[in-house]
């Protein structure tokens, strides 16, 4: 499902997150399709082996070491951007993190659920921000902002709270910006994603708990499913947006949680 727009070689992309799984798999997919690509993350070693993996020309990628839960190295993140090529065309608010497995809800440190939050929610909240400032003041104006939400923002899993409240809240922000932005021609619009294989997924090959307290193999797909659909989702004319997809294994227990 590549891009049929013939602008789409001219246009710039920022992915976070962009050093692994997702991220990685979009990253991908955005630079072979042709987008001048910002790759953010924590680690630019893993950023510099995506833009390796993709094999595009040097220029057309910029690895930008960057901690989304700190506003000034977002600022400094789109700053770059902008000088490197000139504007945002699309943000993939991506990178995300889960507190430790197996600890009850009662049981977790207020330390593990702020970083979960300050990841999975300021994080996006701050890129946004950017990417409306950026969008708003840029000639021709506006944007996609695509957010990276879960099934989890609709069914919890077990001992999930932190993960769970953060994704549900993602939805409100797409909301939110999805509507705050149109006087700027700004689109916004979120994939929930269910069981794509990536390393944070690889638990679900063996086993993992269940809502009766059971431990099930579930099924998985290819984490390029998800790349496909986000870059989909980006090609799409200004007056057309994909407010909310899911892209999931088919027979995942999504419809069955609970």
């Amino acid at each position: 499902m590549a891009s049929s727009n013939q602008d789409a070689h001219n246009k710039v992309a920022i992915i976070t997150g962009a050093g692994s799984g997702v991220g990685r798999a979009v990253a991908l997919a955005f630079l072979k399709d042709g987008y001048r690509t910002v790759l953010a993350g924590r680690r630019a070693d893993a950023l510099e082996e995506t833009i390796s993996l993709s094999g595009v020309p040097a220029g057309q990628a910029l690895a930008v070491s960057t901690d989304v839960t700190d506003k000034a190295s977002v600022q400094a993140l789109f700053a770059k951007t902008k000088a490197a090529f000139g504007r945002v065309d699309v943000l993939f608010n991506n990178a995300g993190v889960n507190a430790p497995g197996g600890i009850m809800l009662e049981d977790l440190s207020i330390e593990d659920w702020q970083k979960v939050v300050d990841t999975n929610l300021t994080g996006p909240f701050l890129c946004t921000q950017e990417a409306f400032k950026a969008m708003r003041d840029q000639q021709p104006q506006g944007g996609r902002i695509i957010n990276n939400g879960s099934i989890s923002a609709h069914a919890p899993r077990p001992n999930s709270v932190a993960y769970t409240a953060t994704k549900h809240a993602i939805t409100g922000l797409t909301k939110t910006a999805s509507l705050d932005g149109r006087k700027y021609g700004i689109a916004v619009g979120q994939v929930d994603i269910g069981n794509a294989l990536t390393e944070m997924a690889k638990r679900m090959t063996t086993g993992v708990p269940q809502a009766d307290g059971s431990i099930k193999v579930e099924a998985v797909m290819d984490v390029d499913n998800v790349a496909t659909t986000v870059l989909h989702m980006a090609s799409l004319p200004p007056e057309a947006n994909v407010l909310f997809v899911t892209v999931m294994a088919t027979t995942a227990p999504f419809v069955g949680r609970g």
